[in-house]
């Protein structure tokens, strides 16, 4: 972590003089200020906390699949894919392993400063009380990079959190896994800690009949502890504050293709709800990554990224001045700037010795202002917001040595920078109490990322070849859609998109084994999305289901194809049982259609299945057994294939654990 970079966080926003709120709400301390009014304009989608500690695999990314729609770059979870390709993306706007939803963590965006990829293995999901997932809906007052949507983590409020809690687990592959936490009341404040420790041996990803000697299993290990807390200032005023420290150490496919993934980060935010509001927080990110290639011929080493330190710093200021009762106006700042390097070795693979050593990096940066109003008139909540953004790319450079530590190529990158103008605008129009129709615009734009910029790398056999040419994303899109509420307990929801990317990156192949980061023509999406949920008595159920039809727009032999790793068809549904006291059952059917591991639609990942169960029986008021099964009947879910070089994803994986609460 650079240290000198800490006394940001120590910088706070002038605290608005006390005043009484315009609407009158219950404070529940360590949440954020109230969600605007025009919100389901955009459709967004929320999983509450229920379903966030009831998933049978406790990770967040695989939660987060409830949202039909929603993908990583790969369909692996972040126990067996490389950290760096865990790229969050919606609709099917393809992907290059670099994030084009924006997600947050209480505002604070968590995405990797260098290769643009989310930490899931440092997030704990019994510290979370809610996620809401927009699809589309571009950059809003969120900041920039909101291209394919934003995914907003919410902590679990003190109430949500029992005062102390420990559980352990044990699974298939000799994997255990351990979690702690406690939340103490700290005057009229409080403190969540908490803390999770996981290890396996690991499945084979190399299907049977491609094993080798040299085939290793996905064996995993990492931790994380965070801490949060939650401080009152006065009567409408409090600072939040957290501090997140995690590493995670994986081995993918061959024996010592080991890679890492660590980092620590810190925030601060200030929340005053009086009549003048404020929302102002600022942050650190402390991060590092590693990465060892092996031959699929020869075995040995070929590729050492051995350090590639990043560091993220960033800042948001939020007003929302009294306009009025049937107004919310926000005015706004926000900052960040991303900078790292990459040090890496390539081996020969026939001696094993050092044949060269390269450094690439750079810097980038963006700042922006906005203002947003939602205004109500009676059932109609109109709602509309423009951005102004500064972005600049800059000390970009790439540098390779022989062995002997002569310089063979010392390249340094002009640097360019620009202004973005962004918008978006919706409705909502509450027809009946049964009937809601929404409609909303936006447009949206994402700088690349170092990784795509300066960083090549290599699933072998294909490399892929950085581009410091590229130039940005933007995004233009509409959607319109309906929410029923036909009876009590059911809720019906019905959206259709359109979405154009221009300028989208892809890794564009230009030989058999060789790709380059490139920006396509555009990709155009359309398609549906439909959600359901249903509730009596104790059971309850809710579903998921997405078509995009996803197409590349560029002249040549990729135009009208699917972009590479984009199903057309997602879908997710949730069945569960759940009294008020005795047993609980839930049970989750996912299904993701076929898709191609590559721009030209040679290599298919066939469609897939799964279903997942768990049970839990309560043993006393406080203790509580649970039996989980993940991809219940064992269905065959391939994650890569490369010219038929082929990488499965979680097989049937059961779990037996212990949960104590008080």
């Amino acid at each position: 972590m650079r240290l000198a970079a800490l006394p940001l966080l120590l910088i706070a926003a002038p605290v608005v003089a006390q005043e009484v709120p315009i609407v009158p709400e219950v404070i529940v301390i360590g949440t954020p200020l109230k969600a605007p009014p025009g919100t389901p304009a955009y459709g967004s989608v929320v999983i509450d906390r229920a379903r966030l500690t009831s998933d049978a695999s406790g990770r967040v990314e695989d939660v987060l699949l409830d949202v039909a729609g929603f993908q990583q770059f790969r369909r692996s979870d972040s126990r067996s894919a490389n950290p760096s390709a865990q790229g969050v993306t919606l609709r099917a706007l393809g992907g290059n392993a670099t994030s084009r939803a924006l997600v947050l963590l209480d505002g604070v965006p968590i995405a990797d400063p260098f290769f643009g990829h989310v930490p899931f293995n440092a997030l704990v999901t019994g510290q979370l009380g809610a996620i809401r997932v927009t699809r589309g809906g571009g950059a809003g007052a969120f900041g920039a990079g909101a291209v394919a949507g934003t995914i907003e983590l919410e902590s679990a409020r003190r109430a949500e959190l029992p005062l102390l809690a420990a559980g352990a687990d044990y699974g298939s592959f000799d994997s255990a896994r351990v979690e702690a936490s406690a939340a103490p009341r700290l005057g009229s404040g409080f403190v969540a800690i908490a803390g999770r420790w996981e290890r396996s041996d690991g499945f084979f990803t190399t299907p049977a009949a491609q094993r080798v000697s040299a085939s290793a299993r996905a064996a995993f290990a990492d931790w994380t502890v965070g801490l949060r807390a939650v401080a009152p200032i006065g009567g409408d005023t409090e600072v939040q504050a957290r501090l997140i420290l995690y590493r995670d150490d994986r081995t993918l496919r061959f024996q010592g293709a080991d890679s890492f993934a660590e980092g620590q980060d810190a925030s601060v935010r200030i929340v005053h709800r009086g009549r003048w509001q404020l929302d102002a927080l600022a942050y650190l990110q402390a991060r590092n990554f590693g990465n060892r290639v092996i031959s699929a011929t020869s075995f040995r080493l070929t590729l050492d990224q051995r350090n590639t330190p990043a560091t993220g710093i960033g800042g948001k200021i939020e007003l929302r001045p009294p306009v009025g009762g049937n107004h919310l106006l926000r005015i706004g700042v926000d900052a960040r700037l991303a900078e790292g390097t990459l040090f890496e070795d390539a081996y020969s693979g026939a001696t094993g010795l050092v044949t060269a050593r390269r450094m690439a990096g750079g810097r980038i940066t963006t700042a922006g202002v906005y203002a947003e109003d939602d205004w109500t008139l009676g059932r109609l909540a109109l709602t509309g917001g423009i951005r102004l953004d500064r972005w600049s790319i800059a000390d970009g450079f790439f540098v390779e040595r022989a062995a002997s530590g002569a310089t063979a190529i010392d390249r340094r990158f002009a640097g360019r920078q620009g202004t973005e103008l962004t918008g978006r605008a919706g409705l909502l129009w509450r027809a009946s109490p049964r009937i809601s129709i929404r409609a909303a615009g936006y447009t949206g734009f994402r700088v690349p990322t170092l990784n795509e910029l300066y960083r090549p790398f290599v699933v072998f056999p294909v490399t892929t070849q950085a581009n410091d040419a590229l130039d940005l994303e933007r995004l233009r899109g509409g959607e319109i859609g309906i929410d029923l509420a036909p009876a009590r307990g059911i809720a019906i929801g019905v959206t259709g998109f359109y979405n154009r990317l221009e300028g989208a990156i892809g890794n564009v192949t230009l030989a058999p084994n060789l790709r380059q980061r490139q920006n396509l023509g555009a990709i155009t999406a359309r398609g549906i999305e439909l959600t359901a949920s249903a509730r009596r008595d104790a059971w309850s159920l809710t579903a998921s289901y997405a078509f995009s039809d996803a197409r590349v727009s560029q002249p040549g032999p990729l135009d009208g194809l699917r972009p590479a790793q984009s199903p057309p068809h997602s879908a997710s549904v949730t069945i569960a049982w759940a009294p008020t006291r005795g047993p609980t059952l839930s049970a989750t059917v996912r299904h993701v259609g076929q898709q191609f591991e590559d721009d030209l639609e040679l290599d298919a990942l066939p469609p897939a299945t799964t279903v997942d169960a768990v049970l839990r029986l309560p043993l006393g008021p406080q203790l509580e057994l649970n039996l989980r099964a993940e991809n219940a009947f064992d269905a065959r879910v391939v994650t890569r294939n490369a010219g038929g070089s082929i990488d499965l994803g979680t097989p049937r994986t059961l779990w037996i654990g212990a949960r104590l609460r008080r």
